[in-house]
């Protein structure tokens, strides 16, 4: 089964889709779209990095995301204008990656496929790194979903309930770098964001409980790289923003039915 490339980047899909999932919840909750967007961007310097020492993409990938969620966890509450800060760092660490690969002589880097992904090219190994990535970053927020929905809540709640806030930023700050590290093959940098706050941005109007917007965000992010993958295949259309526009679509279905839910 897994010979088959369609079947191979509908399971990489999938896999990113769950893994998504439940930290969009978290990223949405928190607004933590930007933070999400500056540790993207900052894979692309973990991919010039990783080829230009022979490594892993996925290690470079993930190395340079979880530095960049770190340092902007560090500057997070010390008086600094968070949303400048996260636009320049974003932005620079952009622009930093897409030089550094410039420098990249006697290498081959399809940037497109990193900024857009490439998920028709997804092979074995890829998928065993996205699927163990995925069970990774599950297993971390469903064994930390208590404390980290308390300390998104009401910090001083948490800290009376003996929940350290900063300890689940960590959480948090971790699964998102691996979920950038998994997600750079399927959709790229530059849509990974899309998929952790839209497909979580959908659900939120169709559930009553935060349980179920992460199961519901998985299931329309689940469905968006399906139906994604055959548009692609049917138009012939980039396959990571075909994904991201049938989110999209399913959002806007998904505001509309929790429209009529309420009345």
């Amino acid at each position: 089964m897994l010979d088959d490339f369609l079947i191979r980047a509908m399971l990489a899909g999938i896999g990113v889709a769950l893994a998504a999932a439940p930290l969009g919840c978290f990223v949405v909750w928190r607004r933590m779209a930007y933070f999400g967007d500056a540790t993207a961007h900052a894979a692309v310097l973990g991919v010039a990095l990783s080829l230009a020492f022979g490594v892993s993409v996925f290690i470079g990938a993930l190395g340079v995301a979880l530095a960049m969620a770190l340092l902007v966890s560090a500057l997070n509450g010390r008086g600094l204008g968070m949303d400048s800060v996260l636009g320049v760092l974003s932005h620079s660490a952009l622009a930093v990656g897409l030089v550094a690969a410039s420098f990249l002589h006697g290498v081959r880097i399809d940037l497109m496929a990193y900024l857009f992904g490439d998920i028709l090219a997804v092979g074995r190994a890829d998928l065993w790194v996205i699927w163990g990535g995925a069970a990774l970053v599950v297993a971390l927020v469903g064994w930390r979903w208590s404390a980290l929905l308390m300390a998104t809540l009401n910090e001083d709640l948490a800290y009376a309930g003996g929940i350290n806030p900063k300890r689940e930023q960590l959480v948090l700050t971790l699964s998102l770098a691996v979920v950038v590290a998994v997600a750079i093959k399927v959709v790229g940098v530059l849509l990974i964001a899309a998929m952790l706050i839209i497909p979580a941005t959908a659900a939120r109007p169709l559930v009553r409980s935060p349980e179920m917007m992460a199961i519901g965000a998985a299931v329309i992010g689940a469905i968006s790289a399906i139906v994604g993958v055959q548009a692609s295949l049917m138009f012939d259309t980039p396959t990571g923003p075909s994904i991201v526009c049938v989110a999209a679509a399913l959002f806007v279905l998904g505001n509309l039915a929790g429209g009529l839910m309420r009345r």
